[in-house]
């Protein structure tokens, strides 16, 4: 059994074919997905789908380059929902963004929606891009909050927060270019790593430059059997019970 941790159903490149999107990557073994909040036009297909399906769960959040239209009334609504797992994808993106003042507003956004996770006990699912440092920072003077950095970035900083986080890896590390992730990896506790689509962007090798889905998991899972030296079914039981574990599925 597969755990998707992170795959946007909910965009409209699924909009088509998503019955088939589930059925293809359920005889791969993907048995649970989990929606991660980014754009709100999104949210709703998002808890539509949840409900829907008994193996989709969503998370409730706004992504920091849709910060404009962040609307807390908008979380508060959503996050009690049976089907709510966690608050995300939250956090800082310096690639797309170069305005210090919009820079300060993710900060500020990232660390509201941080406060809102505490409030209700959900773990927080984060982007980082370009801005480490400065996510480094906001997750040390939040002890009490947990949660997965989504995309690993192999940045060995956010390791220190093995504790309480735990580390996303999708398709990224499949790639021929990805010798920082690969020769990061084996550093991270094993009980710590989660496995995600990202879906859908992505996609794994072979199959770069196609819309990626839940199913490719399988080829993130095989990698990371290889550079455990463990067979995949030894690594779909242990990335799944962290899955159960951090998102209480």
């Amino acid at each position: 059994m597969i755990i998707d941790t992170h795959t946007h159903l909910d965009n409209e490149k699924f909009i088509n074919d998503i019955d088939e999107v589930i059925k293809r990557a359920e005889k791969n073994g993907v048995k649970k997905f989990i929606i991660p909040a980014a754009d709100p036009k999104d949210l709703p297909k998002a808890i539509k789908l949840s409900e829907k399906y008994d193996e989709i769960y969503f998370a409730v959040g706004v992504h920091p380059v849709d910060i404009d239209k962040y609307e807390e009334k908008l979380l508060f609504k959503h996050i009690n929902h049976p089907k709510c797992v966690a608050v995300g994808e939250i956090g800082l993106d310096y690639y797309w963004v170069k305005d210090e003042q919009q820079r300060l507003k993710q900060r500020e956004m990232f660390q509201a929606q941080i406060d809102i996770a505490k409030e209700y006990d959900k773990p927080i699912i984060v982007h980082v891009r370009d801005a480490t440092g400065d996510t480094q920072e906001i997750i040390e003077n939040n002890p009490d909050i947990k949660g997965v950095f989504h995309c690993f970035n192999a940045a060995e900083q956010l390791l220190r927060f093995s504790d309480r986080f735990y580390y996303g890896i999708g398709g990224v590390i499949t790639f021929k270019n990805a010798k920082k992730l690969v020769n990061v990896f084996p550093k991270i506790p094993k009980e710590k790593v989660v496995i995600e689509t990202d879906a859908p962007y992505l996609t794994p090798h072979p199959f770069r430059g196609k819309r990626n889905e839940p199913m490719y998991t399988v080829y993130v899972r095989d990698k990371i059997s290889e550079l455990w030296n463990l067979s995949p079914e030894e690594v779909e039981k242990i990335t799944t019970n962290n899955a159960k574990r951090l998102f209480k599925l």
